[in-house]
């Protein structure tokens, strides 16, 4: 009877562990039923996160981390980059099938066994899936960006009442190249959206040649100069020019004839070279230093009569109309005395407008000089130009360096020279005339100027028919060398 009753006992025994290990395989099977609609914890899709949530609640975290603007720092500026304005949408669907691919790959069977011995997949990180166009975040940053927040540079300005310009302010402007590669990370990334953007610096430019030339009216207008007066200036660089005529203060047309005084001895000494072969003759080359360093009138006179005893100077009148300047000239020696070898007539001394009572043994207008200078510079720098153009195998590069190392001997500390900073070179030759009746009518300077900022040439001649006073007229001179210098050699702070 003992026996009769353990049997139904285990019976229900076994009946109750079948039906726990049923209700233990359903839990199980719901559990990993849910698993299987859920990410692996430990998934990270585009760099967010999305362990134990489904594939709405990951793909709504990923929109909320990638919709976030980028914050973009210009200088002091913030600017908001929505990702739509610039193109940028995440590819949701491949990202979400790319992270669930190896979980739901497996049979269920398969994977529900797998999952009571606890041999779940490993979680997977899937990388970020989106596209941007680039053109289009460029164009932004072009259209909206730059026009908005770039600062032109302030170009310096003459400072009024002086021979100075104010250094002007340097400009910024977006390195729209870089900024698209720096946005772009920014926008791949769900946590690094900050972005401060880089800009390149545009230098102020330098006054305006239009500035530089009402600067020099100024000069003269404010000097008061009841004179005549002609600069030519030319800028070495980009051949740009200045020149402008005053007669009493008022505006005249240039190409006025002044007596060329000892500014000549530049014509006699291109002449010279392009006679004289190469190594130079000794006595030639003393004569030289002594007519253009000490601006003696002998030496000039000898160097003339080596070209053509009695007809020098007309030599030297043809060399200048070869080089196309008619309206420079010397007729006759500079000893007191000297025969007058023909009466030249030129469009300059021809005018009957403006008279700056010209000698009639040598003349010149500013400008032809200062081409002159002009062609030396080029021969000397670069071996070409006018000079080797018309001599052709008479004038060499060696030659012309050798003439812009003479004038740079010509040290007299006034006119020119006097309104450059101590140390500067210069190439030229002055000249004056103390006339019959005791008085100074004419002063001239003509020269090449080299700076660290740029060259160039100036040739200034003034004349006064009643006189010519040294000191206010050296001053103007040297205000007018000083503006020129100081245009192309700005300060280096305001």
């Amino acid at each position: 009877m003992k026996s009769k009753s353990i049997f139904p006992a285990l019976r229900w025994v076994s009946v109750l562990l079948v039906f726990a290990a049923v209700l233990v395989t359903v839990i199980q099977l719901v559990a990993y039923s849910r698993i299987r609609s859920y990410f692996l914890p430990g998934t990270v899709i585009a760099g967010v996160p999305v362990g134990n949530l489904d594939q709405k609640a990951a793909a709504e975290r990923l929109q909320q981390a990638y919709s976030v603007p980028v914050e973009v720092r210009y200088k002091n500026a913030v600017i908001q980059i929505k990702p739509a304005v610039v193109g940028f949408q995440l590819q949701l669907d491949s990202m979400m099938a790319a992270a669930g691919l190896e979980r739901l790959s497996q049979p269920f069977w398969e994977g529900f066994w797998d999952y009571l011995w606890n041999r779940l997949p490993a979680p997977k990180e899937v990388p970020l899936l989106a596209t941007l166009s680039t053109e289009r975040l460029a164009t932004f940053l072009r259209d909206e960006v730059a026009p908005r927040y770039d600062t032109p540079p302030v170009a310096s300005m003459p400072v009024p009442g002086s021979t100075q310009f104010q250094k002007g302010e340097p400009g910024t402007v977006l390195d729209v190249d870089r900024a698209v590669i720096l946005i772009s990370d920014a926008l791949r990334s769900p946590t690094s959206r900050v972005v401060n953007l880089t800009y390149g610096r545009i230098e102020a430019s330098r006054p305006s040649f239009q500035n530089l030339q009402i600067m020099l009216k100024q000069i003269v207008e404010t000097a008061k100069f009841d004179g005549i007066i002609e600069l030519y200036m030319d800028d070495l660089q980009s051949g740009q020019e200045i020149h402008f005529a005053y007669r009493n203060l008022q505006p005249v047309p240039t190409d006025i004839a002044f007596t060329a005084a000892s500014t000549m001895k530049i014509p006699i000494m291109v002449s010279t070279f392009r006679r004289m072969g190469e190594p130079a003759d000794k006595n030639i080359v003393n004569l030289i230093e002594l007519m253009i360093e000490r601006s003696e009138n002998d030496p000039a006179d000898k160097l003339m009569e080596t070209m053509e005893k009695k007809l020098g100077p007309l030599e030297v009148t043809k060399d200048m109309q070869a080089l196309g300047l008619q309206n420079t000239f010397i007729a006759g020696y500079f000893a007191p005395g000297s025969q007058l070898l023909s009466r030249v007539q030129t469009t300059a001394n021809k005018r009957k407008d403006v008279l700056a009572d010209p000698d009639v043994y040598n003349q010149t207008v500013p400008a032809e000089i200062g081409m002159l200078l002009e062609d030396i510079y080029l021969c000397a720098e670069t071996g070409g130009g006018t000079l080797v153009a018309v001599f052709p195998g008479q004038i060499t590069q060696s030659e012309c360096r050798d003439m812009v190392q003479y004038l740079t001997r010509n040290k007299i500390a006034v006119l020119l020279q006097a309104g450059l900073p101590e140390g500067t070179q210069i190439a030229h030759k002055h000249g004056w005339i103390i006339e019959v009746d005791g008085l100074m009518h004419t002063i001239a300077d003509a020269g090449i100027v080299y700076t660290p900022g740029g060259n160039f040439i100036i040739s200034v001649y003034l004349y006064n028919k009643n006189q010519l006073l040294w000191e206010p007229a050296n001053l103007m001179v040297a205000n007018l060398a000083s503006a020129i210098y100081n245009y192309y050699n700005l300060p280096v702070d305001r």
